[in-house]
């Protein structure tokens, strides 16, 4: 009997030593992390009176169940908000205007360029006042020259006249015989003075006076600008020397660099603004075409625009501004600010309300400006940050650190949400089919899957 109450009394104490230490375990963990000491019947908000974001809360109903919003997804207050600088924008589909702003060179217009060139040989006998950058008229006597096979050229020309006067007028060109074999040999003799360089107005005071003449008059084809000089008293010069070069300004080329992906976008007959940046004149160019001229330097192709050139302001290689209007089809497009792009992924962050952000992987298409198009990822009405995303950004990887996620996420095949690959490959939730991986949202999605997979998988 004595030994039998012994045995008792050792167990009683034991036991009363396990309860104290238990007792004394959990006073300390209260001590320590005072929030595992509240009343589960009393949760905290995730968003806490300073805007801080409670990541076990986040966790706790993603554990629960579906969760519906993306690993990742922070609360912020709107005190928090405003603090940090969060602006939110909708997003919608519309046709985009964007204008591609560059510099072009001023270039004269190819087909209104004048080449004076020697016919024979010769020497200048005069000039006049003229040099290059001239204004000149149309006819105006740019110098004189002679040459040897004039003389008999002239002759032979004034002999016919002479010769036929009842079947030529002195007219030149118009001053034809009605013969055919008389109107022949007249034509020869004029070709022939004009491809020495006799022009037609001298040829006419030829035919008039009848008198051999010296000097040979270069005269100006066209109203225009003297580019090129060369011609000085005295000089002597051979068949095919250019005299002068000349050019009518009032229609000029723009040569404008844009980048490959900017000149797809511009088609001929397009309508442009050119700006004089340091007289504040405007002035209208029509595109003609993209030349296929590619700068290996600037990486960029010559785009060709034509325009009037009133007042003679624009002159061969000036500077101008350049801005090309173009309007893209609609579509999904967004600040440039709004997307986070580490090089693997882009990111953007859409308001789901309440103060919530979630991270939303987005592909994007053309970018004009500050502008970009979303290919897939948003949808037209949806909210989103384009203002602040970065410090948003650093607390939601602090969120997935937090709940020990990798930051690649995967499209769950069956209901169509953005997941954690690697928190549905530890829950087992992960499927390989035809060579692919797949990951599920609940083990629902992944026993839908697992009975029609080819369903999913289209």
């Amino acid at each position: 009997m004595k030994k039998f109450l012994y045995t008792f009394g050792v167990l009683v104490l034991l036991g009363l030593a396990f309860l104290a230490g238990s007792l004394y375990k959990q006073g300390e963990t209260a001590k320590t992390n005072p929030s595992s000491a509240k009343s589960p019947e009393k949760p905290d908000l995730a968003v806490g009176t300073h805007g801080e974001t409670d990541t076990e809360n986040l966790s706790a109903r993603s554990e629960n169940g579906p969760s519906p919003f993306l690993p990742g997804t922070v609360s912020v207050s709107p005190e928090k908000q405003q603090l940090i600088g969060v602006k939110i924008g909708v997003v919608e589909k519309a046709a985009v205007e964007h204008f591609i702003r560059t510099v072009g060179r001023v270039a004269p217009d190819e087909k209104r360029v004048y080449r004076l060139v020697a016919g024979t040989d010769g020497w200048i006998r005069e000039t006049y006042n003229n040099d290059t950058g001239t204004l000149v008229k149309k006819d105006e006597r740019l110098a004189a020259f002679y040459s040897p096979l004039f003389r008999a050229a002239q002759l032979a020309y004034i002999s016919l006249l002479s010769g036929g006067e009842d079947r030529f007028q002195a007219g030149g060109r118009q001053a034809l015989a009605p013969s055919q074999q008389a109107s022949v040999s007249f034509q020869t003799y004029i070709d022939a003075l004009e491809s020495l360089g006799m022009s037609e107005q001298q040829m006419k005071e030829l035919a008039r006076t009848k008198q051999i003449t010296d000097r040979v008059f270069i005269l100006a084809p066209v109203t225009g600008f003297i580019l090129a000089r060369n011609v000085s008293a005295g000089q002597q010069f051979e068949k095919g020397t250019e005299w002068y070069r000349i050019a009518d300004l009032s229609r000029v080329w723009v040569l404008a660099d844009l980048f490959t992906k900017e000149a797809r976008r511009v088609k001929p007959g397009t309508k442009v603004r050119v700006t004089l940046p340091d007289q504040e004149k405007e002035f209208r160019a029509t595109v003609a075409e993209v030349l296929p001229q590619f700068d290996p330097n600037s990486r960029t192709l010559k785009v060709r625009l034509e325009m009037d050139n009133p007042g003679y302001l624009l002159r061969p290689d000036m500077f101008v501004d350049v801005e090309f209007p173009v309007l893209l089809p609609p579509a999904i497009s967004i600040p440039a600010d709004a997307i986070l792009d580490s090089g693997l992924q882009k990111i953007v962050f859409v308001d789901r309300g309440n103060g919530y952000f979630e991270p939303r992987e987005v592909e994007t298409g053309w970018r004009m400006g500050n502008r970009v198009e979303i290919v897939k990822g948003l949808e037209p009405g949806e909210k989103i940050v384009i203002s602040g995303n970065f410090l948003i950004d650093s607390e939601s990887k602090l969120e997935l650190a937090s709940q020990g996620m990798n930051t690649a996420l995967s499209k769950d095949p069956v209901c169509g949400r953005e997941i954690s690959a690697a928190k549905a490959q530890k829950a087992g939730r992960k499927i390989s089919h035809g060579g692919q991986t797949y990951f599920f949202d609940s083990d629902e999605c992944k026993q839908k899957f697992e009975k029609e997979p080819e369903r999913y998988t289209r």
